[in-house]
């Protein structure tokens, strides 16, 4: 028997041959569809919320094999609530401090696949120049061919909560406002060519 003949016999017998085939591959985010948005409170009054403008970053994915890594870089000074004075003052020195730490960064490991599609993601989010361990759900994830770059395009619905006083972000408790922010997170991103 050929060394050819034998490996094919070997692929057929042990389930080989797919996962050989199988490979992770890289998907670029796309930042004119990836806008991670966040919900906190305003002195217990109302609910404002706001998102960040300006994300780049990349995913490697193997949907086969139920792994992939994320590694996202959030512009600090992009932090957009509707209202240019509020985006301005939230993104100065007293509280994100855009100046001193224009990167915000997430960095983690997809999990709990079911039928190739990630159901968790557990990673590292750096902040204000705090790192803390941050656990997030993926509540939809979807992957088609882009229409017009035909490739893979993969997106996702991400959701998670934070507490901003452990990244250094205590502003004016005495005022009320709660530490608690919601993390509503809308993703896509497109395979590398």
């Amino acid at each position: 028997m050929t060394k050819s003949k034998l490996l094919f016999s070997l692929c057929v017998l042990g389930g080989a041959c797919a996962s050989a085939a199988a490979a992770p591959a890289t998907y670029e985010i796309d930042p004119e569809h990836t806008y991670p948005s966040f919900e906190t409170d305003h002195m217990g009054l109302s609910m404002w919320r706001g998102r960040f403008n300006k994300t780049t970053g990349k995913v490697v994915l193997d949907k086969t094999g139920g792994t992939g890594t994320v590694d996202v870089r959030i512009d600090t000074a992009s932090i957009d609530f509707g209202h240019a004075k509020v985006a301005e003052y939230v993104a100065g020195p007293e509280q994100l401090d855009a100046a001193k730490y224009p990167a915000i960064t997430y960095k983690g490991k997809l999990g709990g696949f079911v039928n190739g599609a990630p159901t968790t993601l557990t990673g590292e989010l750096t902040m204000h120049g705090v790192t803390k361990p941050v656990s997030l759900r993926v509540n939809a994830f979807k992957c088609i061919p882009h229409p017009m770059l035909k490739r893979d395009y993969c997106g996702a619905d991400v959701s998670g909560h934070i507490k901003r006083d452990a990244f250094g972000l205590d502003y004016q408790p005495q005022w009320g406002f709660k530490p608690d922010v919601a993390l509503r997170i809308q993703v896509e991103a497109v395979k590398a060519e």
